[in-house]
């Protein structure tokens, strides 16, 4: 028989696999969660709505996600390098504009003017990034400024005008099909493709998680964390101008507000799919899933005849949910470990 030593508490025998259990329960909640929270979703609105569950509409949730999933795809590597970024929404409106203003009105080549598109939201991704990593500006304070200015920028060179009449090849980037499939939807898997390689397979992705992990350790172990961020906020910027010419292509012009709530949405649809907001844990495959989810709960509102009032309503409780369920989920794990 063993004795227990004096002083030791009774139940103190027996019980260390009990906290070892606990954690791997919380942490397959955890990473679990994202994917249930879907297929409820798509259980729920099938029953609801039978039309819901169709090859038609799930075609079209696939073009009301692709957007806002090329942006979330930027959002987050941002957010886990414990960063934020608001301007995209901006800088998405802006890149389009600029697009059309070219391809439209001042005689350049279709392709020539979506490079042009491209150039711009790299460019003010990269000086986003300056602003934050030189001038030390917290990444909300510095993203708002440039949401609010970019956004200036997006008016001046739209005149604050729908503009219409863009080339076919231009629009055929974000409205045409593939074997069926939209072209919008492979865009937007192309750049998850490009975003999950630089997450997981080079050096950029591992810095990343390294700064957004521990900022001092990052910086104790050589990591250059400042051109870390600005090429991070560089590739935000690349995917709002690609995710510029998704929007064109579905609205079949281009205007300075197509943009708007954008980034809010990405945020969204990135936390929901399981990247905390503190940094340092998250992947595109989440991320995915957070976006298709966001996609789902905006197409059944639609089919359920919700006002679009209502609909603003409810994605911003959806947001607030998101934000409560990652604290949550913070909390949940830093007390198992």
């Amino acid at each position: 028989m063993t004795l227990e030593k004096p002083g030791a508490p009774p139940a103190a025998i027996g019980t260390s696999a009990v906290p070892g259990k606990w954690k791997l329960a919380i942490q397959l909640l955890s990473r679990s969660s994202p994917v249930l929270s879907l297929l409820l979703l798509i259980v729920l609105l099938a029953l609801i709505a039978p039309e819901f569950f169709s090859w038609s509409n799930f075609v079209n949730i696939s073009r009301q996600s692709a957007a806002m999933g090329i942006l979330a795809i930027g959002q987050t590597l941002v957010i886990i390098l414990a960063g934020i970024d608001l301007s995209v929404g901006s800088i998405m409106a802006f890149s389009g504009c600029l697009i059309a203003v070219a391809a439209t009105q001042w005689g350049v080549h279709p392709y020539a003017a979506v490079l042009l598109g491209i150039l711009g939201g790299v460019a003010i991704g990269v000086l986003n990034g300056a602003v934050i990593a030189k001038a030390r500006i917290q990444d909300f304070i510095a993203t708002l400024g440039s949401m609010t200015t970019v956004a200036g920028l997006a008016l001046l060179v739209s005149d604050g005008l729908p503009i219409s009449g863009i080339p076919d090849r231009i629009l055929r980037l974000g409205s045409g099909k593939i074997f069926g499939i939209p072209v919008e939807f492979i865009v937007f898997l192309i750049m998850a493709v490009l975003g999950w390689i630089i997450l997981n397979m080079t050096t950029l992705g591992r810095n990343a998680l390294a700064i957004g992990g521990n900022l001092e350790a990052a910086k104790v172990s050589g990591i250059r964390v400042d051109r870390t961020r600005i090429i991070v906020y560089g590739f935000s910027g690349l995917c709002a101008a690609v995710a510029s010419i998704v929007m064109i292509g579905r609205l079949n012009s281009a205007n300075a507000l197509m943009g708007n709530g954008m980034e809010l949405l990405s945020i969204a649809a990135v936390v929901l799919g399981g990247t905390s907001l503190a940094g340092g844990a998250g992947g595109i495959g989440g991320t995915i899933i957070g976006v298709f989810t966001m996609g789902v709960l905006s197409n059944g509102l639609d089919l359920l005849n919700i006002s679009a009032f209502w609909q603003r309503v409810i994605l911003g409780l959806v947001i607030i949910g998101v934000v409560t369920l990652d604290t949550w989920r913070r909390r949940r794990t830093s007390r198992a470990l």
